[in-house]
């Protein structure tokens, strides 16, 4: 597990990121070096939970998790439950573990790839109880929205990994963007939404605040919450 994982099949869809070289420490390439083996997951192998964890608990993953403060901190409070994260930006991959590995955490695992390609091939249909996307990439300029991840293909595909019952959540502090989320849920059969109003949720007690929300709320953005159960 030395970079992220690519698939020649999927070479030509529009994909919500730009890998770019950010600045990585010595201690995060040695984290990629040394903790992946350990706490990371092949993309090529299908996902089982009793190889990956040693047990069977509520299970959720978090896609594109940033730095991993909500990981970590979902995973220190809720430790009767499992944690899958997503990344693709080696910087972020590298600063969870050494956070898993300084709070001795043993209840999340990585993978350090694309999303779309991990949900597609290696997560079992409804074998999630939970799927968080807190803050995804807003792709502002009206050229780039096709890159959002958030659209009614990723919802659809998002419901079928989950179990009945389970939770999908994202959130976003982009107006536009959330709009088009509660969109592309509402039109997913699958789903129902958690608002009584129809609408946008109220942000949920273990929803740390991040440090997207922090910057917008400093900003003066508001921030919405999408919360839709699997029927």
């Amino acid at each position: 597990m030395t970079g992220i994982a690519t698939d020649d099949t999927s070479a030509h869809r529009i994909r919500s990121y730009v890998l770019r070289q950010g600045r990585i420490t010595a201690a995060q390439r040695r984290a990629l070096a040394d903790l992946m083996p350990r706490f990371g997951l092949d993309p090529g192998e299908p996902f089982d939970q009793l190889r990956a964890f040693g047990r069977q608990a509520p299970l959720s993953l978090e896609v594109g998790f940033g730095n991993g403060d909500t990981l970590v901190r979902l995973a220190e409070t809720r430790t009767d439950e499992d944690f899958l994260g997503i990344e693709v930006h080696p910087p972020g991959v590298g600063h969870l573990l050494l956070e898993m590995e300084k709070r001795g955490l043993s209840n999340i695992r990585v993978y350090w790839a694309d999303a779309v390609e991990i949900l597609e091939k290696t997560l079992p249909d409804r074998s999630l109880d939970g799927m968080l996307v807190f803050f995804p990439d807003p792709w502002h300029k009206k050229r780039h929205h096709k890159r959002r991840l958030v659209d009614p293909d990723f919802v659809q595909l998002a419901a079928r990994k989950l179990k009945s019952g389970g939770l999908f959540h994202a959130a976003t502090d982009w107006e536009s963007y959330a709009a088009q989320m509660l969109a592309a849920a509402q039109s997913c059969s699958q789903l129902q939404n958690c608002s009584e109003s129809g609408g946008f949720s109220p942000p949920q007690a273990y929803r740390p605040l991040t440090r997207f929300e922090e910057r917008g709320r400093r900003l003066g953005h508001p921030v919405w919450d999408i919360l839709f159960k699997r029927v």
